[in-house]
């Protein structure tokens, strides 16, 4: 018996490995491919030789969890309990499949909105519940017709993942009035927000969970340092929560990874006295505009991308080839990696649609862009 018996190799393993064999510039993957913080680095090889590696508690270190709690404040105006309404986990995607199995049982309904992130269903599906896909609307904005006919009495939990990936959506301010207009009819309704890429918007500010008092006590808000810091590979995210749904949401992760990675929480929690998240922002912004310009010229038909590290493109104009196909064609034959949109959702909708990473060092972008542009 398998839990997940259609689950087979994620296509961001797919498409890297494919990249790595023929040699082609990986535009796929979500991770940035350029040096961490000089400052980052400093702390890190100071604080190696302290006694920093043992357990930390397992909520996770105090001082980072403080430094958070001031995060918080200063970006959203929300005074949350370091003690009681936050969690350090193994990264955002280990603290969203805690969330889900925490609340999630057997014959719970859980909404998803496609094109989606491609650990959610999983984690509802080891839960024992029944994910319930409803699309986007062609713009990528929510549609609220499709998620009220999607709600029965089953449903659980609905998942909003803003800024979003894979598209670069963000939502506005009407879209989060609808959406409390519609759970005021469904107060038993969970939200499992996705802000992963909070840190990361570029013309309109982020609108957060945090700042709709109308639900913040019942959402479960994942962030994650990997993205906001480029430091992936230290999966390093947390959960913000009310205490009700804390302490819940504790009990599972303990025995589930207990403490995290105490030497990365040491040096996170120092290094928030010096970064500045708006640099962030703006850095990011520069490498969106970069590689926007680079491909204005070009057959791909640019959309918009209003927040995250990636730039979906249409490719209409170049090839009637399903996108996965010419995902790979494009590494086999044109030397760069990206990610057909269709894997995101739950009937493989196809649009012609890519998504690249710009998360990339100018050189490789600029690299990237030269053989985009030859095609």
């Amino acid at each position: 018996m398998s839990k997940l018996p259609n689950v087979t190799a994620s296509i961001f393993s797919v498409m890297s490995q494919l990249a790595n064999e023929y040699g082609a510039i990986n535009l796929s993957q979500g991770f940035p491919n350029f040096p961490v913080d000089e400052r980052l680095l400093t702390i890190s090889k100071r604080l190696l030789s302290e006694n920093i590696h043992q357990y930390t508690p397992m909520a996770g270190l105090p001082s980072l969890l403080d430094k958070i709690a001031k995060l918080t404040w200063d970006k959203y105006h929300r005074n949350v309990n370091p003690a009681t309404e936050m969690l350090i986990t193994a990264g955002a995607t280990q603290g969203i499949y805690t969330a889900i199995n925490t609340f999630v049982g057997k014959g719970d309904e859980v909404i998803i909105l496609d094109p989606s992130y491609d650990s959610y269903e999983p984690s509802v599906l080891v839960a024992g519940g029944t994910p319930v896909r409803i699309s986007l609307n062609d713009d990528y904005a929510p549609n609220f017709n499709r998620i009220e006919a999607a709600i029965t009495a089953k449903t659980k939990m609905i998942v909003i993942n803003n800024p979003h990936n894979p598209t670069g959506k963000i939502w506005n301010l009407s879209d989060f009035e609808a959406l409390e207009t519609l759970l005021e009819k469904h107060p038993e309704i969970i939200v499992l927000s996705d802000e992963v890429y909070e840190y990361i918007s570029f013309l309109h500010p982020h609108i957060s969970f945090h700042t709709r008092p109308k639900l913040t006590e019942r959402t479960i808000i994942a962030s994650s340092f990997g993205k906001s810091l480029h430091v992936t590979g230290w999966k390093v995210g947390y959960l913000i929560a009310s205490e009700r749904f804390m302490a819940e949401i504790k009990k599972v992760h303990q025995f589930l990874v207990f403490s995290v990675n105490s030497t990365a929480q040491y040096v996170i929690s120092e290094y928030l006295d010096s970064v500045d998240f708006n640099e962030i922002a703006k850095m990011y912004l520069q490498k969106r505009d970069l590689f926007q310009s680079l491909l204005k010229d070009s057959r791909f038909e640019l959309m918009p991308c209003d927040g995250t590290y990636f730039q979906v493109v249409n490719y209409k104009n170049i090839s009637t080839k399903n996108d996965v196909d010419f995902a790979k064609e494009l590494i086999t034959k044109q030397g760069v990696a990206a990610i057909p949109i269709s894997v995101f959702y739950n009937d493989a909708t196809d649009r012609h649609m890519l998504r690249f990473c710009f998360a990339k060092t100018d050189e490789t972008l600029l690299m990237a862009a030269e053989k985009l542009n030859a095609i």
